[in-house]
């Protein structure tokens, strides 16, 4: 595969908006997550929730697109230039060979949710205002993103629960591999709702504390949201020695069970080993890997085997989802700008709120941020039914 460039990405998250609150955060090792505090919930958790979401306002011409999401994506859109980049390909390439490649779990439900509220007493009748198309559907926020854009080309939603945002770069890719487009918006968002929050606590995967992944004690998660976007382009002659390229990608599926990882990491070890064979690396090669690490006891077990079958113990590794919390759709873009930070700045994040590694797990794990030099890292999503990918993301220079 030819390298493709990362012209340029955003992310909004708990931990801030935009790249230098969020490179910030990391830094001073800064969880967002706190007691959850949101709508009607009442469930004892902490959450990683983004300020001010619900203030945003969406353009008139779109006013039928309003939903939580969709705020908190056009949030994401107007940091760090990104809008500006993307109007900017859109003048040399064409509207139509632009596309937008999204992932999201739950998408505007919560629009949803509030509709079932204000149903008519007399017949149960959903207000007359609500509008599943453009809110609640999956399709929602790559077809607000469009318009948001005047976008006519390809227009795609992933909804492979965790690992949404990450098979994303995926289908964008073959696209441009197989010249339907020039360049693609990719990313993913994904927002708090009631029906996420109470859903992972009947499954008894919600932490009470903020999640600890790898830590002995872990036991759940805890639910983010977030809006990350990358713009992908062909890499150009001349580039930054910082710029970040998407070398390789994986994926697979063992569908092992409906909502639990194969034991022994086997759909994990494959699209790790697939990725790094796009990339043309060994597993040597890898100077540092973002684990999905969600900190429930039956996924860090499952990924750590993993990577030690892949990697070894000696390959430098966290989760920084006890940082943003898990932004489920949304956590594959999310940690892919992650790792996109890690090369530009010479940085590997500490996994927060782990105070005593597990074991029997064998890894080297980044307790305390570590400055050094960073030319290719690795980041692992995987989701509901063994739907796994690994991204491996690399220094021009």
């Amino acid at each position: 595969m030819n390298p493709l460039w990362l012209s340029h990405f955003t992310a909004t998250s708990s931990i801030g908006r935009g790249l230098d609150q969020t490179l910030a955060a990391l830094r001073q090792r800064r969880t967002g997550l706190a007691p959850c505090a949101f709508d009607t919930v009442d469930l004892a958790t902490f959450i990683g929730e983004v300020a001010g979401v619900d203030a945003v306002q969406l353009p008139a011409h779109l006013a039928d697109f309003d939903c939580r999401n969709n705020r908190l994506a056009l949030l994401g859109l107007t940091q760090d230039g990104f809008a500006e980049a993307v109007r900017a390909a859109i003048a040399i390439y064409g509207a139509q060979r632009v596309g937008v490649f999204l992932g999201t779990s739950t998408s505007g439900i919560l629009q949803t949710e509030l509709a079932y509220r204000r149903r008519t007493s007399v017949t149960g009748a959903l207000p007359a205002g609500f509008i599943y198309r453009t809110t609640h559907s999956a399709f929602s926020v790559a077809d607000f993103t469009r318009h948001y854009f005047g976008l006519t080309g390809p227009a795609v939603v992933v909804s492979s629960a965790c690992s949404s945002s990450a098979k994303v770069f995926a289908s964008a890719r073959r696209m441009m591999a197989a010249g339907l487009i020039d360049a693609a918006v990719v990313g993913g968002v994904d927002s708090l709702c009631l029906t996420t929050l109470y859903g992972f606590n009947s499954l008894g995967l919600v932490s009470e504390q903020a999640c600890r992944p790898f830590d002995t004690h872990r036991n759940g998660i805890s639910i983010g949201e977030a809006a990350a976007f990358a713009l992908l382009e062909r890499t150009p002659e001349h580039l930054d020695a910082d710029a970040v390229l998407l070398l390789g990608i994986g994926e697979s599926c063992d569908a092992y069970h409906m909502s639990s990882p194969h034991p022994d990491g086997l759909g994990a070890r494959m699209s790790m080993r697939d990725a790094l064979k796009m990339a043309g690396l060994k597993s040597s090669d890898i100077d540092y890997i973002n684990l999905h690490g969600t900190a429930t006891q039956s996924n860090d077990a499952a990924e750590g085997k993993a990577v030690q079958y892949v990697f070894g113990s000696g390959t430098p590794c966290s989760s920084t989802k006890g940082a943003t919390g898990h932004t489920l759709g949304a956590a594959g873009g999310m940690e892919a700008v992650i790792c996109a930070l890690a090369l530009q700045h010479r940085l590997l994040p500490a996994g927060l709120n782990t105070r005593q590694l597990d074991p029997t797990l064998d890894l080297d794990y980044v307790l305390n941020n570590r400055e050094q030099p960073v030319a290719r890292v690795l980041s692992n999503s995987f989701g509901f039914g063994g739907t796994n990918c690994s991204l491996i993301f690399a220094r021009a220079d």
